[in-house]
Formats: structure tokens, sequence, C-alpha cells
């Protein structure tokens, strides 16, 4: 921490002044999970806490490690660190008075539901394809007052006119260019991996606001 610590109530009243009254109050009672705190996932969850979300849960199994560096919300002080721990340490900076939830495990079919009930939104930030249809699969069908938020297609430097924002299923929304991929040789570069995490925390900001999109 600083040397200068706001108190809760003029960090609050700051939000306020920024974003409205009415839209602060939406925010502060939002219960939002991320599920991978990685390239997406620590990105999403830092631009959360800065919007004042109420609560957070987060959930990782891994440490970082210095491959994690070119675009996840990390340090070289946080190498070897699990990611809640780290990640947890970055957000008590920006806002120390959210209700913060961490869980360091792996997520599986079997946890869905005890480690996102609850949730207003879940925001999908796996690496693999496989565990992305896993979650996604499980939540809706697991979740049913939850809507998911998912990322898909944020590989290498293609065009930023690529990436947008899209309803799939009902309670479903896919932020990305929805094709490009490591497995095609593109690496993870930090610009696209943020527009898309950026994407999936507009999306998961508009829908506590009541908005949608198309």
């Amino acid at each position: 921490m600083g040397n200068t610590m706001l108190t809760r109530e003029q960090l609050h009243a700051a939000l306020v002044k920024r974003h409205g009254a009415e839209i602060q109050a939406k925010l502060d009672r939002a219960r939002v999970g991320v599920a991978g705190l990685g390239g997406l996932g620590s990105n999403i969850a830092v631009q959360l806490a800065r919007l004042g979300v109420g609560t957070l849960v987060l959930v990782d199994f891994d440490v970082v490690e210095v491959s994690n560096l070119n675009r996840q919300h990390y340090t070289m002080d946080d190498l070897g660190k699990p990611k809640t721990t780290a990640l947890l340490h970055q957000l008590r900076a920006i806002n120390p008075y959210l209700n913060y939830i961490t869980y360091t495990k792996r997520v599986t079919p079997e946890t869905v539901s005890a480690l996102f009930g609850g949730c207003d939104i879940l925001c999908e930030a796996f690496d693999r394809a496989d565990q992305k249809a896993m979650l996604i699969e499980t939540a809706l069908a697991c979740l049913p007052d939850t809507r998911v938020v998912s990322g898909s297609g944020m590989a290498g430097y293609g065009s930023v006119n690529a990436m947008r924002a899209a309803r799939r299923l009902s309670r479903l929304y896919v932020c990305g260019d929805g094709t490009s991929d490591i497995a095609g040789g593109l690496g993870l570069m930090a610009p696209r991996v943020a527009l898309c995490a950026a994407q999936q925390a507009t999306v998961a900001l508009r829908l506590l606001l009541s908005e949608d999109e198309p």
C-alpha cells in the first residue's frame, strides 16, 4: 500500500462521481466470478476491481511463471507465487474494500456450482479449448441464474477490427475474433489479449447494468 490510504467512504465517493450513483449501486451489489487468472482473467479482474464490483470470485490452481509476464497482470516479484495470492495483493492495492473470494484449485465439472454459485456473471478465462467448453457447458447447465462471458480468439497481432463481442446463446456471450489460436503458430501478445479481456469486462459491465449485446 502507498503512504496515503483512502477510507472506504472516500474511495466509494470517487467511484460514484465517475460512474454515477445508480450505476455504482448496481456494481456494489454485483458478484462476478473469474475462472482462470492468466492473460484474460488477471486483466479482467483488475478492470472489475477498478469498477468497484462488490464481490469477485477468483479461481486458479497455477503459480506465476516467467512465461506469463509478457501478457498477464503480474510482475517479477510474483514469480513462484500462486496466481490467486499475487493477484489478490494487486487488487487490494487498487481497492481494499471489495469482497475478494479466492480459490487456489482446479475447476472441474463437480466444483463449478460450489465455486461460482450465486455469481451474476461468470467470466471464462481458460487457455485450453477443452477446459473452456467444459466450463461453459457445466455453468449453463448448473447455474441457471448466471450469465457466462467467454473469450475466443485473441492470439497474434491481427487487426483490432476483427475483435468483437456477441451473444451466442440466451446466457452465453463470446468475445474475441473467434479464430486466431496459438495452434496456428501465433503467439499470445499483451495488446490483443488485454483487448479481449477488456471486451469481456465490458460485456460483464453491460449485463450488470441491464444492457445486452446483439
